[in-house]
């Protein structure tokens, strides 16, 4: 007998078992609920939602509309934070847990410039160069943010077993978060009420979007272009691509590892200076664990899409928020389930899990460098 023929003789173990039923457990509930919600679609009385939801209702098209638009614009800030994740993780090997405390710098930063621009009286009488000004103020200190946290914090490290500069990440997160504490105070800090004509509608089509929220995604998108070309067009993508892939080898061709590594953290904070400030225009409030679930969730967008791939990062913070947007309605609550819109956490970590158990390296695979697929 062949190893091959003994390998796929092997019994299952008990932790094959177990993820097995797992799975079938998911799919499960996903499938009896979306037939729930087929038949609460049909007729809000029938037989089962009389059993098990008295409540049901049903969704109209306009509410199906705004939940995929709600989810397409959150999610799309999750891919911008997803982003530094995997760029970092491509470069170094580890997870940057501090990231989302950079996501929050950058959020605070627009915070106080729009509040003081508020104060000088630009923020209403030209709001749109206030908004451009406060996004490059966000974008310059969260790269600053990002870039002295490489250097004082993880380049002492490099070389370490890869559990210390995760742990340190850790540390850092706790450090940004008191350090806004000192600074800021612990309270929640508003963002100054947005301007009537941004907070219409915009007819696209057969869609009505409100303009915040499309601003959201156009920056998104814009984003992610701007990243492609950097990383696939230009001789500094060229040399991150080749630090990945193999530090030794891109030094001894001549790049210079630290310059590319310094840059990596400096795109990855702009990204998340730019995910701060949509979040802080869409949601008008940040505090100083404001950047820790994001953060969590744009990690999880990160491995939903395989981590280290760039593309793969933006649509699984795509695929994280809509599933959090829309599957509480669209399963849940079909299935008698009482509270569903607060749980929209556990619905994106339900979907991460679904994910790793069909497919472990992401929706679209990992990128990993030399060391990591040796």
């Amino acid at each position: 007998m062949t190893t091959a023929m003994r390998h796929k003789a092997a019994p299952r173990t008990g932790v094959d078992w177990f993820l097995l039923v797992l799975k079938v457990v998911m799919f499960s509930v996903i499938g009896f609920g979306l037939f729930a919600f087929v038949l609460q679609q049909i007729d809000p009385n029938n037989w089962l939602a009389q059993q098990i939801n008295d409540d049901a209702t049903g969704l109209t098209a306009d509410q199906f509309e705004g939940l995929i638009i709600s989810g397409v614009s959150q999610g799309a800030m999750y891919g911008l934070i997803a982003l530094g994740y995997s760029m970092v993780y491509g470069v170094l090997g580890f997870i940057n847990f501090a990231h989302g405390e950079v996501f929050m710098v950058g959020a605070m930063t627009g915070m106080i410039t729009s509040n003081k621009l508020l104060e000088a009286g630009a923020w209403e009488s030209n709001f749109i160069a206030s908004l451009l000004f406060i996004v490059m103020v966000a974008v310059v200190v969260s790269t600053l943010t990002a870039v002295v946290m490489e250097r004082v914090a993880y380049r002492p490290l490099r070389g370490s077993p890869r559990l210390i500069p995760l742990i340190t990440s850790i540390g850092i997160s706790f450090f940004i978060q008191n350090v806004s504490v000192v600074l800021l105070g612990p309270g929640a800090k508003a963002y100054p009420d947005l301007p009537d004509w941004w907070t219409e509608t915009q007819t696209i089509g057969f869609l009505e979007v409100q303009r915040t929220r499309l601003l959201v995604v156009v920056v998104a998108a814009v984003a992610m272009g701007a990243l492609w070309y950097l990383v696939e067009r230009t001789k500094t993508g060229k040399a991150m691509r080749a630090v990945a892939e193999d530090k030794e080898i891109a030094s001894l061709m001549g790049i210079n590892v630290n310059r590319i590594i310094v840059t990596t953290f400096a795109v990855g904070g702009a990204m998340a200076g730019v995910a701060g400030i949509l979040w802080g225009i869409m949601f008008r409030s940040v505090v100083h664990t404001t950047g820790f679930l994001p953060g969590i969730k744009a990690f999880s967008a990160a491995v939903v899409g395989g981590i280290g791939n760039l593309g793969g990062a933006m649509a699984g913070g795509l695929t994280l928020g809509t599933a959090e947007s829309v599957a509480p309605l669209l399963i849940l609550e079909p299935l008698g389930v009482r509270g569903v819109s607060q749980l929209r956490d556990a619905v994106a970590f339900s979907a991460l899990i679904l994910v790793l158990l069909v497919k472990p390296t992401g929706l679209f695979g990992e990128r990993l460098s030399a060391d990591d697929r040796a």
